[in-house]
């Protein structure tokens, strides 16, 4: 299987149940590891980090990208990041179903963007179903928040620390809690 070919079946929403999509898993999984561990393993300085970010990506990232590593990954080639976002330590990008963030966006501490869910039928739990994840620009995610598949955050928005976001965030708002609800508008 070719990179490619993963991207646009995962675009579908079909289980990722065979060997081949397995495999091919697998695989990117391990180049992702080595990655990550040179990423996390040393200090480097800003342009190095972008460098080795661009290697995990796939593609040049935008010199006004700001990471603050350890970051993580398991899959890295399904992530898309604007101009002038910051993403701060200790984040978490299961990236399958890819990882869209608009420009400006703030991502605090440990925040966690989950593309894949498994099956909730018991004879279909051990398949996984991949869904994107898009901020739009002017997102601010607080520290310890987790964004799960699927969900799409509009521009300006706030997602509250310690959120869990199930749902669609219109533009514009606070969301908080668990699951993350709408707490009020931003003028």
């Amino acid at each position: 299987m070719e990179l490619e070919d993963f991207l646009a079946y995962v675009k579908t929403g079909k289980a990722l149940a065979t060997e081949e999509i397995g495999r091919f898993m697998d695989e990117m999984s391990d180049e992702a590891r080595k990655v990550t561990f040179r990423l996390n393993a040393a200090y480097h300085t800003p342009d190095e980090v972008r460098a080795l970010l661009s290697e995990l990506f796939g593609k040049p990232v935008d010199p006004t990208l700001r990471v603050f590593p350890p970051f993580y990954t398991d899959f890295g080639k399904n992530i898309t990041i604007g101009k002038h976002v910051f993403i701060n330590a200790c984040c978490h990008f299961q990236d399958h179903g890819g990882v869209t963030l608009g420009d400006g966006c703030q991502i605090g501490h440990n925040v966690v963007f989950a593309t894949l869910n498994h099956g909730i039928a018991p004879t279909d739990r051990k398949n996984t179903y991949p869904a994107s994840i898009v901020l739009g620009k002017n997102v601010w995610v607080g520290s310890n928040a987790t964004i799960l598949q699927g969900v799409t955050i509009g521009d300006n928005a706030v997602v509250a620390a310690g959120a869990v976001v199930t749902k669609d965030v219109p533009a514009n708002t606070i969301v908080g809690g668990v699951p993350a609800k709408v707490i009020r508008r931003i003028d």
